[in-house]
């Protein structure tokens, strides 16, 4: 039997054809009961949960917001004037710690309800703002440019007709919808944006209560009415998210003065209201703290305090609200900033643009703990030295498609543009077997230290496996090997001798398992 999807890919119905009406363009019409519109606007996957995008614009510090206790003294002596002092860490799992103003999201970890997942990156990282940003929403290499989003391919997966025949009885609601900005590439699909933006939250209640900002009194300002009338008739969403608003009528309090809470209270009375969107997107900015990050009298507290104070409080409160309404069994949450920070701070009380960083997934369906090895922190850091990644960050988007939103494994390639390892991160609820990782050492190199040359052992379970090599940079110099393997124990050799004295580190990643292993080359 034909998959809908292929009779789509390799169907040209016919239609009516319309005059042309806009720009010169032509538009078939199909009739709404026919066996193709049906079959165009019906979702590839049946599925009511939700998964909620945090963007901490800037370049978050991972290293001062989930404290690296296990390596507490080499942290120290790489930040003496700007590190958390250890009696004030929020513990976790007696290895690593949250920074103490970041009590909310403490105490979800305490409930189960919050996944820390270490060093997370990617190859080759970018240093640019925007380069970095454009890499983590299409889910792109590094040394690529995709022009889609990794959510946008996705939602055009799930309705690939879009936006023809939109909105309809099947999918009335916006397909994705993002708070505080402009439709970021992350919902860009493969031909046209599959989300909808509400550029600020005083937007969203003037639409609800039917208010709009006033314009003066000018010749621009009559024509800024009109442009905003035509908006107002041609927005076809307008109405289900006023109607879904207005089901709501009661929530939690949330945090004052705290942008992020404002965007995660709409979200939250969304979902509540019984929009059938799948993805939200909203953002919180400020996290390019080259300077003054913390109080140089008391590290506790400054400007990277208040930032992640605030994204906890907006957090656990947005978590106290999706129970309170009755929905919390629907949504995942993540967070994700387009890197971390170098691992040593600068003289200015703050911290340069680095590579891998821990990213959040919070909500009552996560497998909540932390996921990974504490960051490899050297004894003597420099200025150019980075956490190296564990983690792909699309292994954490592969893991929501497959394990949260249920997209199965060919299809999830397609979006993903490649494969990735699935982790242990949430409840399937019906899509597939959770994965777990292994606590063997599975990867070790001899000699260590080694002049020349080091011989890599590693144990796969099978299946797709590779082994990088890093430089302190966070730069993968070389893939040793990358193919699939029968389960067993392996050796490949690293020719170091073209490479320069130094720490370096083996990676391994064989399906849904990683680690990392430092290794260190002398001189002969």
């Amino acid at each position: 039997m034909m998959k809908r999807r292929d009779f789509l890919r390799k169907s040209v119905p016919a239609g009516v054809l319309l005059p042309s009406l806009v720009s010169g363009f032509s538009f078939r019409a199909f009739s709404a009961d026919s066996s193709i519109m049906q079959s165009l606007l019906l979702p590839v996957t049946e599925t009511d949960h939700v998964f909620v995008i945090i963007q901490l614009n800037g370049g978050n510090d991972g290293l001062n917001m989930v404290v690296p206790i296990e390596n507490f003294s080499s942290y120290v002596n790489a930040r003496p004037n700007i590190y958390i002092p250890e009696d004030k860490v929020l513990k976790l799992n007696g290895k690593v710690g949250l920074h103490p103003a970041m009590t909310g999201l403490g105490a979800m970890y305490n409930n189960g309800q919050l996944k820390v997942v270490q060093s997370v990156g990617y190859p080759q990282p970018s240093f640019s703002h925007f380069r970095a940003t454009d890499i983590w929403m299409s889910a792109s290499d590094s040394n690529a440019v995709v022009n889609s989003g990794w959510a946008g391919r996705y939602l055009n997966y799930e309705y690939p007709n879009f936006p023809n025949g939109y909105p309809n009885t099947s999918m009335p609601d916006p397909l994705a919808i993002q708070i505080g900005s402009a439709t970021s590439l992350t919902l860009q699909g493969p031909a046209v944006s599959m989300g909808m933006s509400i550029s600020n939250t005083s937007n969203f209640y003037n639409l609800v209560n039917g208010i709009q900002d006033p314009a003066p009194d000018t010749p621009a300002g009559k024509e800024l009415k009109f442009i905003r009338l035509v908006a107002q008739q041609t927005q076809q969403y307008a109405t289900v998210i006023k109607s879904a608003a207005t089901k709501t009528v009661q929530q939690v309090s949330y945090p004052i003065n705290n942008s992020l809470g404002d965007q995660l209270k709409i979200v939250a009375r969304l979902i509540s209201g019984g929009l059938k969107t799948r993805i939200y997107m909203v953002n919180y900015g400020g996290f390019d703290t080259h300077s003054v990050q913390v109080n140089s009298n008391d590290t506790t507290i400054g400007t990277h305090a208040n930032l992640l104070k605030n994204v906890s409080d907006a957090i656990k409160a947005f978590q106290d609200d999706l129970k309170f309404l009755g929905v919390d069994d629907r949504v995942v949450g993540m967070t994700f900033s387009e890197f971390g920070r170098r691992i040593k701070s600068n003289g200015s009380t703050g911290t340069d643009h680095g590579a891998a960083a821990p990213l959040f997934v919070f909500g009552k369906n996560v497998l909540g703990g932390v996921l990974g090895d504490t960051p490899i922190i050297p004894a003597s850091a420099t200025v150019n030295d980075n956490i190296p990644f564990q983690y792909d960050f699309r292994s954490v988007y592969a893991t929501i498609l497959s394990n949260w939103l249920c997209v199965n494994d060919l299809d999830l390639q397609q979006i993903m543009l490649k494969n990735f390892q699935v982790l242990p991160l949430v409840n399937m609820s019906g899509c597939k077997k959770p994965v777990n990782l292994s606590g063997d050492t599975l990867i070790s190199n001899y000699p260590n230290p080694f002049t020349s040359s080091t011989v890599i052992t590693f144990t796969t379970a099978g299946g797709h496996t590779l082994i990088q090599i890093m430089d302190t940079m966070g730069r993968v110099i070389v893939n040793l090997t990358d193919k699939e393997y029968t389960a067993g124990k392996y050796t490949v050799v690293l020719d170091g001798s073209s490479l320069p004295a130094g720490v370096y580190y083996a990676r391994l990643q064989n399906m849904a398992t990683q680690q990392v292993r430092a290794m260190i080359k002398v001189k002969q």
